[in-house]
């Protein structure tokens, strides 16, 4: 089946959907980790209707005139979605994830959270405590992107049956 992208401050429709949580380079250069997760979704995607992936990143690249926007969106698109899919492959220097910490924490007792934390990201030591944190509310951990979003589909075919 297929798969549907919807950008950062665009219509949130219904249906099955995952949002891709995480960092977001800000950065010229430092390429998103988002395209891959896009593309393995649509891969692994076998429901009947078309799954929508949430995505925080901007359409074409143009950044919200207001801070306020963009949280707005980014706070209903996780509050709609039925797994959220954190996927953190931490590097201080380009791909810090701050804001994604405080996220995880507001999701970790959602039931529709999934972690992922690549073991050899350059800095893992700083996923050590959202992982202790998963464990500590039964959230799925994985490795690898293809891993996280496998068990976000657990969790998206779970809530749409």
């Amino acid at each position: 089946m297929s798969v549907t992208v919807v950008w950062a401050r665009e219509p949130i429709p219904g249906g099955p959907s995952v949002f891709l949580a995480g960092p977001t380079p800000r950065v010229d250069g430092v390429p998103s980790w988002r395209p891959a997760a896009i593309d393995a979704l649509r891969a692994a995607w076998d429901g009947a209707q078309p799954l929508v992936v949430l995505t925080p990143e901007s359409r074409d690249g143009v950044r919200a005139a207001s801070y306020d926007d963009q949280f707005a969106w980014e706070t209903a698109a996780r509050e709609a979605a039925d797994a959220i899919l954190f996927w953190i492959p931490r590097n201080l220097a380009t791909l810090p994830g701050f804001t994604t910490n405080v996220e995880f924490g507001h999701d970790v007792r959602t039931g529709r959270a999934v972690l992922g934390c690549p073991p050899d990201c350059p800095n893992p030591e700083r996923n050590r405590y959202l992982i202790h944190l998963a464990h500590r509310y039964g959230v799925p951990v994985r490795q690898s992107l293809g891993e996280t979003v496998t068990a976000a589909l657990v969790l998206v075919n779970a809530r749409t049956v």
